[in-house]
C-alpha cells in the first residue's frame, strides 16, 4: 500500500474521493483517513460537504454514489454551498446586457442569479418557468417578466409539462441561463426529465446557453443526459474543473468563467 498523501488540499481530497466513488461505488471514512493521512473527523467532514452538494450519498461509516433519479427540493438546495453559488450568480448577472431577452429555468442557482440580476435594474424581457425568478425580476419596473403556464411543482417552485414547452417555443431569446444536477466529460445531466425538457426547449430558442453550476457537481452523472458540451456556450462555476473535464470543455469550445470570491 502506498504511503498516505498528507499534503492534499480539501479540494484535491474531494476530487480523489469522487474518483474512488466512480471506480468502486462506495468509500469508507476509515479508509479515506488512512489514504489521505488525515483524522477520521476530517474525512467525515469531506464526505458531509460532498453530500451537501449532492455529489454523494452518506452511508453509515462512509459514502456511496448518489441516486440517479432523486435530488433534494429547491428549498434545501438553496441552503447548500450558498456562498459559492452566490458568486456564480453575481458573475453570471454581469454577462447580461441592457435590452437582452432572456430565458431562465427553474433552479436554486438560477434563482440566486435572478436576485443578482434584479439588483442591476436593467431593461430586460425574461421568459421563465420559475416562480422565485419571476418574483425577483418582476419587482422592478424595467424588467418585463413572462411566466410560463404549466403544471406547478411545489418541490421545484416552477411549472413544467407540455403546455410549458409549447409556450417557450413561441419566443426567441439572446441568452438562456440554466442549471443542472451534474456534469462530466460526456456532458450535462439532471435527475428530472420534466426539468430537462424545459431546459432543452429554452436552449433551443436562445442564441447562447450559459450553464450555472457549482463545482460540487463536477464528475457527477445523473439519470438523464441533458446535452453534450457542444450545446453549451459558457460554464460559470466557482472553481477550476478537474483536468479531464477541462479538456472536454476546451475540445467543445466552451468558455469557462470561474467566479472569484
Amino acid at each position: 500500500m502506498s504511503a498516505p498523501d498528507k499534503h492534499l488540499s480539501p479540494r484535491e481530497r474531494h476530487e480523489r474521493i469522487l474518483a474512488m466513488l466512480r471506480r468502486e461505488g462506495s468509500v469508507r471514512i476509515a479508509t479515506l483517513a488512512k489514504s489521505f493521512g488525515v483524522t477520521t473527523e476530517t474525512a467525515r467532514r469531506d464526505l458531509d460537504e460532498l453530500a451537501q452538494g449532492g455529489a454523494l450519498k452518506r452511508t453509515y461509516g462512509g459514502g456511496a454514489m448518489p441516486s440517479l433519479i432523486d435530488e433534494p427540493g429547491i428549498g434545501f438546495r438553496t441552503q447548500v454551498r450558498a456562498a459559492e453559488r452566490a458568486r456564480i450568480a453575481a458573475a453570471a448577472a454581469e454577462r447580461v446586457e441592457p435590452g437582452d431577452a432572456l430565458m431562465i429555468d427553474s433552479g436554486s442557482t438560477t434563482s440566486l442569479f435572478a436576485n443578482a440580476l434584479a439588483a442591476r435594474n436593467l431593461h430586460l424581457t425574461v421568459v421563465t418557468n420559475c416562480l422565485p425568478v419571476a418574483a425577483s425580476l418582476g419587482s422592478g419596473e424595467r424588467c418585463r417578466v413572462i411566466l410560463c403556464p404549466g403544471e406547478f411543482s411545489l418541490r421545484e417552485s416552477g411549472v413544467f409539462g407540455a403546455d410549458t414547452l409549447a409556450f417557450i417555443a413561441r419566443f426567441k431569446a439572446d441568452k438562456a441561463f440554466i442549471g443542472a444536477g451534474g456534469v462530466n466529460v460526456d456532458g450535462v445531466s439532471d435527475a428530472d426529465s420534466a426539468g430537462c425538457a424545459v431546459k432543452r426547449a429554452m436552449m433551443g430558442q436562445s442564441k447562447q446557453t450559459l450553464l450555472l453550476l457549482d463545482s460540487a457537481k463536477f464528475g457527477r452523472g445523473l439519470f438523464e443526459r441533458l446535452c453534450a458540451w457542444s450545446a453549451v456556450d459558457t460554464l460559470v462555476t466557482d472553481a477550476a474543473p478537474p483536468r479531464s473535464l477541462e479538456a472536454s470543455l476546451r475540445a467543445a469550445r466552451v468558455e469557462l468563467e470561474i467566479a472569484s470570491g
